[in-house]
C-alpha cells in the first residue's frame, strides 16, 4: 500500500505554493491518524515525523494511545523527530507501557529530544526485561549525554546479553574519563567484549591526548 499522502517535491512550485501544499499534506496526514485503516494510521505517523511537522505535535501525542502498538511506537519515534520538548512527559509515561515496542519507541523519541528530564526514567529502563528496549535506552542516554548515565551504563557491562554489553562499551566512549578507562581495562580479557573494550580504550585515550 502506498503512503496515505506523499510529501510534495518542490520542483516548479513557488515557495508560497510549496508551503501551502505542505500544509495541505500535513492536514490530510493528521486526518489519516484517525483512519479506521491501521496501515494508514501508522504510515501517517511515520510521514509526519519524517516531515518534521510540528503542527502534528498534539495529534501524535494522542496517537501514543492508539489501540495498536504498530501506530503508537511509530508515533513515539516521530515525536522525537519533531524536536518539541512538550512531547517529553507523554513519552516518559510510555516507558511504563506493557508493550515493549512502545517502550522502545518512547526511548528512541526521548533520545532525539535530548531532554534531561528523561535521564532518570531512561536509566530505569536499563533494567527492562527486553534486550532491544535496554539497547534503546542506552542509545537514548548517549544522545542526551548527561553524566548521571555513566555509572548505570557501566553496570550494563555485566548484562546477560552480549548485544547489550557491546552497546554499553560503545556508549562509554562518549562519556570517557578515568573511571571509564579503568573499568574497561578490567574487561580486556572478557570473551564477549574484550576486543570491543580494547577498541574503546584506544578511542578514549586518543581523543583525550593533548592537542587532539
Amino acid at each position: 500500500m502506498q503512503h496515505p499522502v506523499k510529501a510534495t517535491e518542490e520542483d516548479d512550485l513557488s515557495k508560497e505554493d510549496y508551503e501551502k501544499k505542505r500544509q495541505d499534506n500535513i492536514h490530510k496526514l493528521i486526518i489519516f491518524l484517525e483512519s479506521d485503516n491501521l496501515t494508514s494510521r501508522w504510515k501517517a505517523a511515520e510521514i509526519l515525523g519524517n516531515m518534521h511537522a510540528k503542527e502534528a505535535l498534539e495529534p501524535l501525542i494522542k496517537a501514543l494511545l492508539d489501540e495498536y502498538v504498530d501506530v503508537s511506537w511509530i508515533a513515539a519515534k516521530s515525536l522525537g523527530k519533531l524536536g518539541d520538548k512538550r512531547a517529553t512527559l507523554p513519552l516518559i509515561d510510555c516507558l511504563d507501557s506493557e508493550e515493549q515496542w512502545l517502550r522502545k519507541g518512547a526511548a528512541t523519541g526521548l533520545g532525539m529530544l535530548k531532554d534531561t528530564r528523561a535521564v532518570v526514567p531512561l536509566i530505569g529502563l536499563l533494567e527492562d526485561d527486553k534486550t532491544k528496549v535496554r539497547i534503546a535506552a542506552i542509545k537514548a542516554l548517549v544522545l542526551i549525554g548527561d553524566e548521571r548515565a555513566r555509572g548505570p551504563i557501566i553496570r550494563c557491562l555485566n548484562d546477560k546479553e552480549i548485544t547489550v554489553k557491546v552497546e554499553a562499551v560503545g556508549a562509554l566512549v562518549t562519556f570517557g574519563g578515568e573511571e571509564v578507562l579503568k573499568v574497561l581495562k578490567e574487561y580486556l580479557a572478557d570473551p564477549d567484549i574484550g576486543e570491543k573494550a580494547d577498541w574503546a580504550i584506544k578511542r578514549i585515550e586518543s581523543r583525550d591526548e593533548p592537542g587532539s
